[in-house]
């Protein structure tokens, strides 16, 4: 069974719960356990700590209100966050593994921010994006967990199939050029 950790975070107000939610599903014939880890992810005394979250989780969903600017603020600030703490671990982070959500689609005449902005935040953040109302469209939520979970597992995928690196990677190519090692007599 795949495990999979999702960490959703946003301002409070952006249509989002405190929550840690759990659940086995089966997708394109997967198992998968699913921990979805939504914090208080209010800043504490104007700092932005999710170091926590950072290691905990194989993706993230980032919220923001489209009729709340600052909102959007705080989500681009999350974004950087995480794409500095990934990019100090390695140099390459996988891109799908991140998920951009403008929310409350249906408070569009009260709009602060423009669909056009946030597809420009997430393309500068190498990341995915959609709009969507929670509270009017649940279809639409589980259509982007499913996106999410499919791009995480797709992620797990290349990383298994990657060479095995340092001593194991080393032994093998001794093998090759040498070929097994013998047992003493």
């Amino acid at each position: 069974m795949t495990e999979v950790k999702v960490a959703v975070l946003g301002g409070s107000g952006v249509g989002k719960s405190d929550c840690i939610y759990t659940k086995h599903l089966c997708l394109d014939g997967r198992q998968i356990h699913l921990e979805i880890y939504d914090p208080c992810s209010q800043p504490q005394q104007g700092k932005l700590s999710l170091t926590d979250e950072l290691h905990w989780a194989d993706g993230f969903i980032i919220v923001y209100d489209i009729s709340d600017r600052a909102s959007f603020a705080f989500a681009k600030a999350l974004l950087y966050r995480i794409r500095e703490s990934h990019l100090a671990v390695c140099k390459k982070m996988v891109e799908s593994s991140i998920f951009l959500v403008g929310n409350k689609q249906d408070l569009c005449h009260m709009r602060e921010v423009g669909w056009d902005e946030g597809q420009k935040l997430a393309i500068e953040s190498k990341c995915q994006f959609c709009e969507l109302s929670a509270a009017e469209h649940y279809q639409e939520v589980a259509a982007m967990f499913t996106k999410v979970l499919r791009n995480i597992t797709s992620n797990f995928k290349v990383k298994e199939k990657r060479r095995p690196s340092g001593s194991k990677s080393m032994a093998k190519l001794i093998n090759n050029v040498f070929g097994k090692r013998r047992k003493s007599v």
